[in-house]
């Protein structure tokens, strides 16, 4: 694009006011100022818009087609300012939201209704992945991450601290016995991950890398798993909290534990060169407010 905006406006302001000297006046600024912006288009376009006399200016017949363009141009500018002045004030479109899929069921689903009660003109798309994905060949705007981030391309925002516990069914419980210390893990059946590997460290004393005897690619099985009654589980407060309360699973060895450990970081990913628009600043803010204490 060869010309600037503002010194459209400038000659839009002299063919409407008839001159440089009253276009100067209306703009509150100097003519030579408006003469310049009007040469300097001159020049890029390689065309004569204007022609000057001591008493008048007129348009030249190029002048007067690009002029129409300009106005339709410039109006449909004004009109597209307008509208994004209005979506800020009132966040709207869509916004793609990625997690794994347990903090898709326990701590966004959940929230979704006063969200869009609060923000109705946000399309919100919801993926779960229980693994690491590109957010822009998957065209994600926001994706919410667990643990320690290594992509020094993406900004994070921290959204809270979900602490991890190792729990088991009540009937486990009965059948196997309680677990008093950590050298007790030892003749309990471990739920595990099947990776990474590091999910399957339990943050126990120095640190315990266990050897699980089951295990599965996604927190939500291992979960169901462990109210199952198969054996004990390590998992993160969101996930358990309310199964903890409702007497479903059991705490155990929870003096032992090492806290605060990385796994319990929730951080709220985009990448660095997006411009964080106003649909994910309301979502951040909204679920922050709900996520500070997991």
């Amino acid at each position: 694009m060869k010309s600037r905006s503002e010194d459209l406006v400038f000659l839009l302001a002299v063919v409407d006011s008839g001159g440089f000297s009253a276009a100067a006046e209306h703009l509150e600024i100097s003519v030579t100022k408006v003469s310049r912006a009007v040469s300097r288009l001159e020049k890029s376009l390689n065309a004569t818009l204007l022609n000057r006399t001591t008493r008048q200016v007129n348009l030249t017949e190029e002048g007067q087609a690009f002029i129409a363009q300009v106005r339709a141009g410039l109006s449909t500018l004004e009109e597209a300012e307008e509208a994004l002045a209005v979506r800020r004030q009132k966040p709207a479109g869509r916004l793609r939201v990625d997690a794994a899929n347990p903090f898709v069921l326990h701590q966004i689903v959940p929230h979704v209704k006063a969200f869009r009660e609060a923000y109705p003109e946000i399309e919100l798309e919801l993926t779960a992945s229980d693994r690491m994905v590109d957010l822009l060949e998957k065209r994600i705007d926001v994706a919410i991450r667990i643990g320690p981030l290594e992509d020094s391309t993406l900004h994070a925002r921290p959204m809270g601290r979900s602490p991890l516990s190792i729990v088991g069914s009540p009937d486990y419980f009965r059948e196997h016995g309680r677990c008093h210390t950590p050298h007790d893990l030892a003749r309990h059946t471990l739920i595990g991950f099947t990776a990474p590997e590091s999910l399957n460290l339990w943050h126990v004393g120095d640190g315990l890398q266990i050897r699980p005897a089951i295990r599965a690619s996604s927190g939500e099985a291992v979960r169901q798993l462990c109210l199952g009654g198969n054996g004990l589980a390590y998992l993160s407060r969101f996930m358990v909290g309310e199964d903890v309360k409702q007497g479903r699973l059991v705490e155990v060895l929870g003096e032992h534990l090492t806290r605060p450990n990385p796994r319990e970081l929730v951080n709220a990913v985009y990448y660095r060169n997006t411009t964080l628009s106003a649909r994910i600043q309301v979502f951040l803010d909204f679920f922050s407010a709900r996520w500070q204490s997991l």
